[in-house]
């Protein structure tokens, strides 16, 4: 790679980049997880504990109070800004690696948002392992702490089959996901473009965010569920194979239907979370 390639890809816009990722970040986690923990709890709950998602609200609430709606909230909310940041950096790095015109076509910006979506798999996983643990416990005396839970967890299985528990299953729906996401904000937030022209007002980046989050989960959904289950589970994991096991286990358990539990509150939870996301980056850089 020449020094001018090299210059291009590592440039000041790189460190703004970070900084308005930080910021989209925490507004996601922020506005988001009430309905995140929904999402969880309708995939990872033992069969028969909840009737959907609207009985996952209720019994959370009456069992835990509102607060219940935030559990594991810390950990995203930690790691969110580490996550968010490399996301949008890896992201637009990968644009320009792609291509030197700042225009990509709609394929080009899906192939960058894959390719961010990978490298955000690093960082994405031990955070989300955390948030979906805490989320898995249902208000008992016996509920850990993160501080014990991250414990926990080393100890048992370390980093790599611990920490890191999960990580393939990250890659598997990161990939299509970001993929999706960029390209759904991108089409969107270009339509309202040669409607309102080059700056848009706020309601339509926003729209155009919660298009994206939209898409976002109708791309990956079963490799979400997939994910979920195992970040959850202790069960020795064969290779990288098992995202496979897991979608055919899911499919067996509970039929085609199980492997999209939880998804009404994730597209309800991604117009908000993914407009906030979108509207924190794009008004910070």
């Amino acid at each position: 790679m020449s020094q001018d390639s090299l210059s291009a890809l590592v440039n000041p816009s790189v460190f703004n980049e970070l900084i308005a990722g930080s910021v989209g970040g925490a507004a996601q986690v922020l506005v988001g997880q009430p309905l995140d923990t929904i999402k969880t709890r309708a995939q990872i709950a033992p069969k028969g504990m909840f009737k959907g998602p609207m009985d996952v609200l209720v019994q959370t609430v009456r069992k835990e109070g509102v607060f219940g709606l935030y559990k594991g909230m810390a950990s995203p909310l930690m790691g969110i800004a580490a996550v968010n940041s490399l996301l949008f950096a890896a992201y637009n790095v990968s644009k320009r690696a792609i291509s030197p015109f700042p225009d990509l076509t709609l394929p080009q910006i899906a192939l960058a948002g894959s390719m961010a979506g990978a490298v955000n798999s690093v960082l994405a996983s031990p955070v989300e392992l955390f948030k979906i643990r805490m989320q898995g416990q249902y208000g008992a005396a016996t509920d850990r702490r993160l501080s014990k839970v991250f414990r926990d967890t080393w100890s048992a299985h370390g980093f790599k089959r611990g920490v890191m528990r999960g990580f393939w299953a990250t890659v598997a729906r990161e990939i299509p996901a970001y993929g999706a996401f960029y390209t759904g904000f991108e089409f969107a937030k270009r339509n309202f473009q040669e409607r309102f022209g080059k700056e848009l007002p706020v309601w339509a980046l926003l729209s155009s965010g919660s298009f994206g989050g939209v898409s976002y989960w109708l791309a990956c959904y079963p490799l979400d569920v997939v994910k979920s289950r195992v970040q959850l589970s202790d069960k020795p994991l064969r290779g990288i194979f098992y995202v496979r096991d897991e979608l055919v286990a899911i499919a067996r358990e509970g039929g085609t239907r199980a492997l999209f539990k939880g998804l009404s509150p994730s597209l309800l939870r991604s117009i908000p979370a993914a407009a906030a996301t979108f509207a924190g980056f794009e008004l910070t850089r």
